[in-house]
């Protein structure tokens, strides 16, 4: 226990024993103000006594009450609103009022983080009085900025009369004690040290780095920043954490690197609150050079080798037809074909992945979550997916030709428009429908990239679309590698018939992913009306190939655009909310998540196994059926030893991204194992065995 909340305790059984003594004579009287304010953000000064008593300091605060959804801001509030100050000019018998703030929470409002509280909140003033013993008249006028879904300045004047006498607590004296025992103590006094404060990243978006050890180990730390004159800190991610140690980064705004390590000469205010932990240190944090260029090296390398795993996760089986079509459509070419059209494939990749990293930068820099595979939550996107693969599909069957405009591709690769444009956008499209699921080494790379500015997201994204691309590429060095395949004869028809069936089977899986993002009703009108693409494709190809005049094909043409117009107009109309249910894999073992529950499980010392997935990811889907829904992990579930909770993110969903970005990631699968022995959580790897969960549950159990 600390001495400050030793110092409360005692006060707290002396205010006891003060009215235990003066009960039956001299009963406690409140010392509060009138109410200040409105119904949504009230306000009144309280004081622990009832008079001024002999001591020099007396102990008030100003008590705010808020109405559900409305907060005010802490002393440093962040990107916007400003804190509550109190103006005493008028008081008589007070030498000086020192407001102070208890630790903050951080709330998301409109996107735009907010540093403050909520509910119920006293702010501690300590006054100092001129004359000790002789009454004491405070007139403070309060100025504070409360904000819901809209901000309300409030401006009022309070008053409180103190005569003197015997200092018997009041009423409100716990709830200055409360709030005295919020109060951010020295990290010294907390068990937990700064080990080290490193600046990184590029001159106008530097990120502070801090390497804290604590005891115990710290399971959600938050991180406020003071002392940077214009700028301040965002939420802070998790670079590295284990029983002892935690490295955690902040991204800095309104503020370059240089006018941070000015900063950094004087101090930068840090207070960190975990759970019911609060404490204030001071960085001084160096400057990151060579090792900054070394680390995006390394990320560099881990993400050339993440996208090559990729090729091989179970989220890229969709796109296994796509690849198999365009090896088979090179059997018995010419080596030079060859070479051109994998490398056009490639060119696909990266430059999708390239278009991926300027969609990153646009919604980072408009204050939007950034994740991998989030497109995956938009309907609209899902509609725009199921008609290319039906579209893709109808190519394999000879219904649809897929071409780049004829000049361009003789332009680029000499000869007929169809081999170059189909393994272009072959590329393209198989890089939208791989990123899904993330996969090793995947998670470390985007961390890097997305907590960091412009250049860091378009090297990375580049460098996992090169891993992706890397056997297309292997395969453009060493075209003989396809030249060997059988020439094309009956096999290839049947084998576009096959791929065909597979890219409509894919389609298909995507519209019951639509369905749990905009509803059944939804998914199934899309649905219906992709299948009426598809026999007007098929008519177009086989009845009217031999029309004699081109109108009939021409209105087969405006009916295939008309029906894809209907198709993305389906979601919005059709759409049904998603009923929040009890998640019920296995056994109904598992429940939704939530990070209070989350919190109160870890409190009763319970050991917790967490679940993000969603319905359009299929490595989650093999993690369930393989691992966490059977044999010993399902059945720890089952008797009680561990408590499954799942978060679904089908659906957008702020409170997951946020839980996933505490540990620096941004994609899933991800899970993570609680207890006793983990508090802070240890993160699985993408791809589960039963081995790596059992063994992160006996750890977590110590």
């Amino acid at each position: 226990m600390t001495p400050h909340r030793l110092r409360t305790l005692v006060f707290v059984a002396l205010a006891g024993l003060a009215l235990g003594a003066f009960g039956a004579s001299a009963p406690a009287r409140a010392a509060a103000s009138a109410w200040g304010g409105d119904a949504n953000a009230r306000v009144r000064l309280i004081a622990a006594t009832a008079a001024t008593g002999t001591a020099q300091r007396l102990d008030l605060g100003l008590e705010f009450r808020l109405a559900p959804g409305w907060h005010i801001y802490w002393r440093a509030p962040g990107e916007t609103g400003y804190p509550p100050s109190a103006d005493w000019t008028g008081s008589d018998n007070l030498k000086d009022a020192a407001l102070r703030f208890p630790a903050p929470r951080r709330y998301s409002l409109l996107g735009i983080d907010a540093i403050g509280y909520e509910g119920a909140v006293v702010l501690p003033v300590l006054a100092t009085l001129e004359r000790p013993g002789a009454p004491l008249q405070l007139n403070a006028a309060v100025e504070y900025l409360a904000c819901s879904d809209i901000c309300v300045p409030y401006q009022t004047a309070l008053a409180l009369d103190l005569p003197s006498g015997i200092a018997a607590p009041t009423p409100e004296a716990a709830l200055l004690a409360g709030a005295a025992g919020r109060m951010p103590v020295d990290a010294a006094h907390a068990g937990i040290a700064l080990r080290q404060a490193t600046l990184v990243g590029p001159a106008e978006r530097p990120r502070l780095v801090l390497e804290l050890a604590a005891q115990p180990a710290l399971a959600q730390p938050d991180l406020f920043i003071e002392g940077l004159g214009r700028g301040f800190a965002g939420r802070p991610r998790v670079l590295t954490r284990d029983a002892a140690h935690t490295r955690l980064e902040l991204p800095l705004y309104n503020v370059n690197r240089s006018e941070a390590a000015q900063a950094a000469a004087t101090g930068i205010a840090v207070t960190l609150v975990d759970g019911d932990r609060a404490v204030e240190l001071v960085a001084h944090p160096t400057l990151g050079t060579a090792s900054d260029v070394a680390e995006w090296l390394a990320m560099i390398g881990v993400a050339l080798l993440g996208g090559l795993i990729l090729n091989l996760m179970p989220c890229v089986l969709p796109v296994l037809a796509l690849k198999l079509a365009a090896v088979g459509g090179y059997a018995g070419a010419e080596r030079r074909v060859i070479r051109l059209g994998f490398l056009a494939s490639a060119l696909g990749i990266v430059v999708s992945f390239l278009a991926l990293a300027g969609a990153a930068i646009v919604v980072q820099a408009a204050g939007g979550a950034v994740g991998w595979g989030i497109q995956f939550q938009q309907p609209w996107f899902l509609v725009a997916m199921i008609a290319v693969l039906i579209l893709f599909a109808a190519n394999l069957w000879g219904w649809l030709a897929i071409d780049l405009p004829r000049p361009l591709a003789d332009r680029l690769g000499g000869g007929p428009a169809g081999p170059l444009a189909g393994s272009f956008v072959t590329g393209m499209f198989a890089t939208v429908l791989a990123t899904p699921c993330s996969a090793p080494f995947v998670g470390t790379a985007l961390g890097f990239a997305l907590a960091g500015g412009p250049a860091e997201i378009l090297s990375i994204f580049a460098a996992l679309g090169v891993g992706l691309a890397a056997p297309y590429l292997a395969v453009a060095l060493v075209p003989g590698l396809a030249a060997r395949l059988p020439r094309p004869g009956r096999w290839m028809v049947g084998l576009r018939r096959v791929l065909g069936l597979a890219l409509a089977a894919t389609a298909l899986w995507l519209a019951v992913v639509l369905a749990g993002t905009a509803g059944r009703n939804a998914a199934l009108g899309v649905g219906g009306v992709m299948a009426l693409l598809a026999v007007v494709l098929a008519l177009r190809a086989t009845r009217l190939a031999a029309a004699p005049r081109r109108g009939a094909r021409r209105l087969a043409d405006a009916a295939a655009a008309a029906l894809v117009v209907v198709a993305f107009a389906a979601p919005p109309l059709l759409a049904t909310p998603r009923p929040r249910v009890e998640l019920v894999p296995a056994r109904g073992v598992w429940q939704a998540f939530d990070q209070a529950w989350l919190d109160r499980l870890l409190r009763d010392g319970k050991v917790v196994l967490v679940d993000v997935s969603a319905d359009w990811c299929l490595t989650c889907k093999v993690n369930k059926a393989l691992v966490l829904d059977r044999g010993a992990v399902a059945a720890a579930l089952e008797d009680g030893r561990v408590v499954g909770l799942r978060a679904d993110w089908t659906r957008p969903d702020a409170a997951i991204a946020d839980y996933l970005a505490s540990f620096g990631r941004y994609g899933i699968p991800f899970n993570a194992v609680y207890g006793p022995g983990a508090p802070a959580g240890l993160a699985l790897p993408e791809l589960l065995t039963v081995e790596a969960v059992l063994d992160a549950v006996a750890r977590a159990g110590k």
